[in-house]
């Protein structure tokens, strides 16, 4: 099915109901990650079926992490599909972030067995995506499938940071997950940057 992006972005404004009424399937994405000086950039796209309704399903960030575990458990057993997308701390360092939170988005895309006809993205449109996208700025407010998504990747997210917390003890990632609070940039001043830092950040490379 050819469908054109603006057509789309214009009813998704005015008119959500045309895309349920006729079964298109569309999915949403979102990364976390962008703005730590640790750990991997991770993104997911989860696909909802039509008409779905899931009370208090928004931006994860303003969600305690038991809420977002209580709508996890709820949108893997609604959804159509999801999948995680992950880009390395290598891979950060060598494309910037901006086009790492891009390639993450992509591969989450990617990793869906069902294909979806259309991709909401939070945020902006992702560039050389085989699939029809457009990217709404606040978009984890304004679309469950977004919502589903952005609670699905900070999970996976913290999920890994606090076990790599285990293996690099001098860093606290399972309080801070990766992000320059105080206390993480203290520790980096004083045990010096692990092989999860990324190196091209401020202040991790001061201190290389």
């Amino acid at each position: 099915m050819t469908i054109n992006c603006w057509l789309i972005k214009w009813f998704l404004i005015i008119n959500e109901n045309y895309f349920k009424e006729n079964n298109i399937l569309i999915a949403g994405v979102d990364e976390v990650g962008r703005g730590a000086i640790a750990g991997p950039v991770i993104a997911s796209a989860v696909i909802l079926p039509p008409n779905i309704k899931i009370d208090q399903l928004k931006d994860s960030k303003k969600l305690t992490d038991k809420k977002r575990r209580i709508l996890l458990d709820i949108i893997k057993k609604e959804a159509i599909e999801y999948s995680i997308g992950l880009v390395s701390i290598e891979e950060i360092d060598l494309l910037n972030i901006h086009n790492a939170s891009f390639l993450a988005m992509k591969k989450a895309i990617e990793n869906l067995i069902t294909k979806p006809n259309y991709v909401l993205v939070d945020g902006y449109s992702i560039p050389k995506l085989k699939i029809n996208n457009n990217g709404f700025i606040n978009g984890d407010n304004r679309f469950l499938a977004i919502s589903a998504a952005s609670i699905y990747a900070k999970v996976f997210r913290d999920d890994l940071m606090v076990n790599l917390s285990k293996k690099y003890e001098n860093y606290n990632f399972e309080i801070n997950k990766g992000y320059g609070t105080r206390n993480h940039i203290e520790n980096i001043i004083k045990y010096h940057p692990c092989e999860i830092h990324r190196k091209s950040f401020n202040p991790v490379k001061k201190y290389l």
